[in-house]
């Protein structure tokens, strides 16, 4: 009996001290290593009538700028510039809204490539950080292994490419081999990549590197949509998508403890119209574990350390 009740109690130390393992190791899994965050934000569109896309990249902007990454770490690349077209009836604006509630273009706004500028090639080239010499810092995507990435693209596509300038595009298979160059380069952490465009599943449908993860506005054969109209202007001003992604994220702050399962979840097909798509098999989080702000954010991280006892001070 005695041996019996020995067998149990070392049973149970044997179960706390594996149980108490598994519970450091998914810890571990579940928390990022990165230390820095960077934006990568893209309208690949010009022309007035795609002055949505504009609207939509502008208003990503202006959210993670809220939530503290600074334009230092943030790369914009507008292919045109409406707040100054001269068919805009409030010259220097940009509005995500038929009301004017907000000007997304501010008085803050700062544009690392603009118009012509605004290439696949030069889009690659950044991503790799194969950028020709003289190439100024603010137009170079500085990360490292430690950072964490959110690349937002905007545009017209279709299944397996994002049109630029309506001259050329980039293809599905080119923007997976950059991101296995960046990977190889060790050029990031994590990446976050949203499409927001026609068919913009096919865009993450060729990654194989790991740590990314993909979200499509609508899924390969389905238009994504426009969500409302400006009569002043004759125009639509945003992408659904997009609009109601930043309904979220205006409920979100630097400290949220909101989570990437819960963004994962903001248009709803009843609000969308195209149905939103996600591939997370390459990446090794638990998006219910993982903070919006290790994407959206700039969060400092700081280790308190103990204040030391006085006969653990030295003196001289």
């Amino acid at each position: 009996m005695f041996s019996l009740i020995c067998l149990i109690v070392c049973f149970s130390s044997i179960s706390r001290c594996y149980g108490s393992n598994v519970d450091k190791v998914d810890n571990f899994f579940s928390k990022s290593k990165h230390t820095n965050n960077w934006a990568v934000l893209v309208c690949s569109s010009r022309y007035w009538f795609n002055y949505r896309h504009v609207a939509n990249v502008l208003s990503i902007y202006r959210s993670v700028k809220r939530l503290g990454i600074p334009d230092s770490r943030i790369i914009l690349m507008l292919a045109d510039d409406m707040a100054c077209n001269p068919r805009n009836t409030r010259p220097g604006t940009v509005f995500n809204n038929a009301h004017h509630q907000l000007n997304v273009y501010g008085d803050d706004v700062e544009v690392d490539y603009r118009g012509y500028e605004v290439t696949v090639k030069n889009f690659i080239r950044l991503l790799t950080g194969r950028v020709e010499d003289g190439t100024p810092r603010s137009k170079q995507l500085l990360t490292d292994e430690s950072s964490n990435i959110l690349i937002y693209l905007t545009g017209h596509g279709g299944d397996g490419f994002l049109k630029f300038q309506d001259s050329e595009e980039i293809t599905s298979v080119e923007l997976a081999d950059a991101f296995e160059q960046m990977w190889q380069k060790q050029r990031y952490n994590e990446i976050l990549l949203i499409t927001e465009t026609c068919q913009a599943e096919s865009m993450a449908q060729q990654l194989y590197s790991p740590n990314i993860i993909g979200i499509g506005s609508s899924k390969i054969g389905e238009d994504s949509l426009s969500h409302h109209g400006d009569p002043t202007i004759g125009v639509y001003v945003i992408d659904r998508y997009t609009y109601y992604a930043l309904e979220f994220l205006e409920t979100v702050h630097s400290n949220s403890s909101k989570t990437l399962s819960s963004f994962l979840e903001v248009c709803p097909k009843k609000y969308c119209i195209s149905t939103v798509t996600v591939r997370k098999d390459l990446f090794h989080r638990d998006p219910a574990q993982v903070p919006l702000t290790d994407f959206f954010g700039s969060v400092p991280k700081v280790n308190l350390m103990p204040t030391p006892k006085d006969e653990d001070l030295v003196t001289w």
